[in-house]
């Protein structure tokens, strides 16, 4: 990645109403998600999310069968005036996972500990591995690209807390999973039947092996459904959904109704990758190799700037659940994969 990425020579200060705030902007923007969700799969919407239609009925299913998901994060424009506003839903491989769990917290202990922070990120995974889990106990495979250290970190960190969840808790690289004609198997020939995967559905579906995934040969978490809130389409049909709703951005396919202002974002895109800013008369450009399966036209929500530094607020959903928050920041109104993460406190 190179440069700094932990990042404690400057920290973020809320106030307790602050904090109150974003809780409960996270959890009505999840509730909302869900309702786009089934309106999505209700209303057979799936082809605007750039699914491919052997996936649709899959993704369906598991809707309807409301598969378990652990976790996501919701990404908040915000200098605590006015509201949060949502940028995107990270709603299916999240990472900053560690640093806004753990390490975040270890910080405030050291340098801050007559302070709090939002953050019970640790407990709560804890918590939903546990709810998770099979009552007979089971095995859980968590997989992670090969060759990857913020990927394996990320699944360790996983790795450990459905450990302390009572899970049976195995690492595999995901190049190494095997295929049986009926499931999938580890290096050891043992099946692989509950999956937590740190790799994009919409990857898995565009690859020859994802073919396996339509006979539903293992649970996999997050489940199939997940594509649908990790899809920008997402914006737009929440803001269809939810038309002048004070925490969402206009969001439509089409550019025609912001005039010269607003901000084009691949429909399946990460980290900043292709995003187009378009603000007052000033563009901004991110490369990257996404676009071809379409983008979507959001409202401009100007990130806030502290002595060059633009900072993203990173709220944690863990189940149902607001987890706590973790802060990126960068040198760029895009936030990219070069971003810093900065720790918090409140009082």
């Amino acid at each position: 990645m190179g440069g700094t990425y932990w990042d404690e020579s400057a920290c973020y200060v809320f106030s307790a109403a602050e904090v109150d705030r974003i809780e409960e902007v996270t959890a009505e923007l999840h509730q909302l998600c869900l309702k786009a969700a089934d309106e999505a799969v209700r209303s057979n919407l799936l082809a605007q999310f750039a699914i491919p239609a052997p996936y649709r009925e899959l993704v369906a299913q598991s809707w309807r069968e409301r598969e378990a998901t652990l976790y996501g994060r919701f990404d908040f424009s915000w200098d605590g005036e006015g509201e949060p506003r949502l940028l995107e839903y990270n709603a299916d491989t999240p990472t900053s996972l560690l640093e806004a769990s753990v390490v975040q917290w270890q910080w405030l202990e050291d340098v801050l500990s007559e302070a709090d922070q939002f953050n019970s990120l640790h407990e709560k995974l804890i918590e939903r591995l546990k709810a998770m889990r099979p009552a007979a106990g089971g095995v859980l495979h968590l997989a992670s690209v090969k060759d990857n250290d913020e990927d394996l970190g990320t699944v360790e960190y996983l790795r450990d807390c459905a450990l302390q969840a009572g899970w049976d808790a195995r690492h595999i690289d995901i190049e190494d999973l095997g295929w049986d004609g009926a499931r999938f198997l580890d290096l050891e020939d043992a099946p692989v039947s509950s999956l937590f995967k740190l790799y994009p559905w919409e990857w898995l579906v565009r690859e020859e092996f994802g073919q396996h995934l339509l006979g539903r040969p293992a649970t996999l978490v997050e489940p199939a459904w997940k594509m649908l809130l990790s899809n920008k389409a997402l914006l737009v049909l929440l803001w269809e959904m939810n038309y002048g709703h004070p925490n969402l951005l206009p969001a439509y396919f089409t550019p025609q109704k912001f005039g010269s202002d607003y901000v084009k974002k691949p429909l399946l895109s990460r980290e900043g990758a292709n995003v187009t800013i378009r603000n007052r008369g000033v563009v901004r450009q991110q490369p990257g190799g996404y676009g071809e399966e379409g983008f979507v036209y959001q409202g401009v929500a100007p990130l806030p700037v502290f002595d060059g530094r633009y900072p993203v607020i990173g709220a944690w959903i863990v189940g149902d659940q607001p987890a706590g928050v973790g802060i990126r920041e960068d040198d760029s109104p895009i936030t990219r994969n070069s971003s810093r993460f900065v720790p918090h406190y409140f009082t």
